[in-house]
């Protein structure tokens, strides 16, 4: 079985996944938060530092590129290979509006031509592996079987189904029903992503769809980091290693000289999953979420380890 980890923009750069990695084990890929074509650069500071491969040793990463135009994809994966990575994600999944609204990310499956002729253009062009990651469609699943023909036409290095809508965003549950024919029509290799957040929604997935081989983990993994080492060794997650894990990622940010209040948006963001892993959370989070400096917030965090359990 492979496990995956999938990109969150402002959470999962550089700094969470080393720490993840070290402390928990690695994914058997990460993806970066997507990276988008610039017309004077390949990279600004902030992607460059985290795809340089210095600060990705002992992982395997593969860069995610949004765009819906062909020769932007061409030449920023080439940039990539310049770098030594030998695989790119094509990001067909983004809800968000203001991705959707310029035709990128999940906006980009309303125009199945154009997606076929840009993965011709890019087939033709590239010798690096290329990976999809798709939703089932803008507005109705009955748009999959369509973009599935297109997808078989090219040979991808595998095809990441997250089987929602984009107007779904991530409500609703997961079209499994779409998902389960997708396994069987496929001519590419197949990975599952959405709503995997527990060991038990996992061993569920795996007893309808035992020939998949491939998972993606998201939002699950994030409030869980130790949620692939217990699918792997059948070891959960302890409180200190959280505490540890925590401590990595808010001493490798403070050494970024971001600021405080930078460094506090940023552990914020992420205790907003990581909270729901304790017991009678509420009192605790909403002192972290008050916190204006850091010392406050470290205060908070240490009444949270000391006053809740873990689930």
């Amino acid at each position: 079985m492979r496990y995956y980890f999938a990109p969150m923009e402002g959470i999962t750069g550089h700094l969470y996944r080393k720490a993840h990695r070290d402390i928990f084990g690695a994914a058997d890929k990460y993806f970066t938060p997507f990276l988008v074509p610039h017309t004077s650069r390949n990279f600004n500071s902030r992607e460059k530092n985290d795809i340089l491969p210095e600060h990705n040793e002992g992982s395997y990463l593969v860069p995610q590129i949004l765009t819906n135009r062909a020769e932007d994809f061409i030449r920023l994966s080439k940039a990539l290979s310049e770098y030594g990575y030998e695989e790119v994600n094509l990001n067909l999944g983004c809800p968000s509006k203001t991705v959707v609204s310029k035709g990128k990310g999940a906006g980009f499956l309303a125009d199945p031509e154009a997606v076929d002729h840009f993965l011709e253009e890019v087939f033709s062009a590239l010798s690096i592996k290329v990976s999809v990651k798709t939703r089932i469609g803008v507005e109705d699943a009955k748009e999959f079987p369509k973009l599935l023909e297109i997808y078989n036409k090219y040979p991808l290095e595998e095809l990441i189904i997250h089987p929602r809508l984009q107007t779904d965003y991530y409500k609703n549950h997961p079209n499994l029903e779409v998902f389960a024919q997708s396994v069987v029509d496929s001519k590419n290799p197949v990975c599952y992503n959405g709503d995997l957040f527990t060991k038990t929604d996992y061993e569920s997935f795996r007893e309808r769809f035992p020939q998949t081989e491939r998972v993606m983990f998201g939002r699950g993994l994030i409030t869980n980091p130790a949620l692939i080492r217990t699918l792997r060794e059948g070891k959960p997650l302890f409180k200190e290693e959280l505490m540890q894990f925590h401590d990595r990622i808010l001493s490798d940010y403070e050494a970024m000289k971001i600021g405080d209040r930078n460094v506090l948006f940023k552990m914020k963001e992420l205790w907003f999953y990581m909270i729901t892993l304790f017991s009678d959370y509420k009192k605790a989070h909403k002192r972290i979420k008050k916190a204006q400096n850091l010392s406050v917030y470290r205060e908070a965090v240490e009444r949270l380890c000391a006053e809740c359990e873990l689930r």
